[in-house]
């Protein structure tokens, strides 16, 4: 995004004196499946580091009586490559009892609430549900906050105890304690940081200044962390009461969708889609990322974004991927993939109630906006014609209609999209309101950690410093 972030040679791994050779030899379309499963059965016995979890409750033992264990699946939605999961299945095992899965479905009236987001959560459990099918795993979609309808739910069924994944934004934090409270004070309620290779509460205690403060924090753990995974294996404890079926159709038919932003053709949600899309990268483009990666007319990237933050492929899994390739581009991608968006997860988790305003914003930051508020616009835009790509500048129409129809914009524009925006509004704040508005509304990525601090640091100069001044923009930008 900035031609400021530079990635370190030692980001995520040591660096070989010598590159593996890579085969050119053409592989079979599915190879990454295959020999991922390979891995994973290879490490059946993997040990799970305790270091990924942490109790939310005093009671750490499962009560007798009890026909159950469940895991609360929020963003972490997949099976396999699946911290939170294995953990809960393993709790399971220990126990001789049956392992169940939830999902909570609450779509608010929103224009937030787009059919685009919603089909790709909904057709991505969907699989899930299908694959818990064939491992005599019991998979439930509730309807309604958490809070109101998961411990009802506990009970009804009379399971033990909860494992659940971590999401460190607001309103997920909030369902946390929500359902906390209303648990039964003997039952375990695990959290697993299912997400992050390093667990947030691991790489750091408090928010982190930079990348430059995280990095060495991360890197000198990541190989604690940094393992293969275990296979979800066929659960041989079956519940008495099974799952209600799903009505998937019916699911996805919420009058309070917003069905005007629809699905994109480029991006097929769910685990399989996006491993195919992993091992695409591997197989084409990863060459190109260390020297194209900011060029948006190259096909550099990744593209996983949308699968990472729908927790419907494990950034572990991709690193663990990418890292066997010993590609020259390893380096620049794991700095990326590991200390970029971990610390964008540090960001939101330690400074939880300002992550989207300007209040969040270190000091300096707050001051050169506010010395710059009053600056002579020589364009200024309303919400409704930037929303539209009614502006005067093409470039920055084009990545606001990528961004629209195909939910994605090329990282290295998202700097200038945001950057510009700030520039054509009356003020910092709605310049703010609007990125982050148009980047939760139409990007298949949005609603994240990545994408709250992708317009904090475009706009408010967060995990940035300050480089020199100009009229409006201040002087964390050259």
């Amino acid at each position: 995004m900035s031609q400021k972030r530079k990635a370190t040679t030692d980001a995520g791994a040591e660096k070989p004196n010598k590159q593996p050779k890579v085969s050119s030899e053409k592989k079979e379309d599915g190879w990454l499946q295959e020999q991922v499963l390979q891995q994973r059965t290879a490490k059946k016995e993997m040990k799970f580091n305790k270091k990924r979890l942490r109790f939310l409750t005093d009671d750490q033992k499962i009560k007798p009586g009890a026909e159950g264990v469940l895991y609360w699946m929020n963003r972490d939605q997949r099976v396999q490559d699946n911290w939170a999961l294995i953990h809960a299945q393993r709790l399971a095992l220990k126990e001789n009892l049956p392992l169940h899965i939830c999902f909570c479905l609450f779509v608010q009236k929103s224009k937030l609430s787009t059919y685009r987001h919603f089909s790709f959560l909904l057709k991505g459990l969907e699989e899930v549900s299908q694959e818990c099918k064939t491992l005599g795993i019991e998979f439930h979609l509730l309807h309604g906050l958490p809070g109101d309808v998961l411990p009802s739910f506990m009970s009804d069924r009379s399971l033990g105890a909860v494992v659940t994944d971590f999401l460190p934004l607001r309103e997920p934090l909030q369902w946390l304690e929500d359902v906390k409270r209303k648990l039964p004070k003997d039952t375990p309620f695990i959290q697993v940081d299912a997400h992050n290779i390093v667990p947030c509460w691991e790489a750091s205690p408090k928010q982190e200044y930079a990348a430059r403060t995280i990095r060495g924090k991360i890197n000198n753990i990541l190989t604690d962390f940094l393992t293969d995974f275990p296979l979800v294996e066929k659960h041989p404890y079956t519940a008495t009461r099974t799952a209600k079926q799903v009505d998937w159709a019916k699911a996805l038919a919420s009058p309070h969708l917003d069905k005007s932003v629809g699905e994109t053709e480029w991006a097929k949600p769910g685990t399989k889609a996006g491993m195919a899309m992993l091992e695409s990268f591997i197989d084409v483009r990863l060459k190109l990322f260390a020297t194209q990666r900011n060029d948006p007319n190259a096909a550099a990237l990744s593209q996983l974004s949308p699968w990472i933050r729908f927790g419907q492929i494990s950034a572990q899994r991709v690193a663990l991927q990418v890292k066997k390739t010993g590609s020259q581009s390893v380096a620049p991608f794991i700095e990326e993939l590991v200390v970029r968006r971990e610390l964008t997860d540090n960001f939101c988790y330690y400074n939880n109630k300002k992550y989207d305003s300007l209040e969040g914003a270190y000091e300096w930051a707050q001051k050169t906006l506010k010395d710059h508020a009053k600056d002579k616009r020589a364009y200024v835009y309303t919400r409704e014609q930037l929303e539209k790509a009614k502006t005067h500048d093409h470039l920055w129409n084009g990545a606001q209609f990528q961004m629209v129809s195909e939910g994605k914009m090329h990282g290295f524009l998202r700097m200038y999209w945001a950057k510009k925006i700030l520039e054509w509004t009356n003020s910092p704040e709605e310049a703010l309101s609007i990125a982050l508005y148009l980047n939760d509304r139409y990007s298949l990525d949005g609603q994240d950690p990545n994408g709250f601090v992708g317009c904090m640091w475009s706009i408010c100069g967060i995990h940035d410093r300050g480089w020199g001044e100009r009229p409006i923009l201040g002087k964390y930008v050259t």
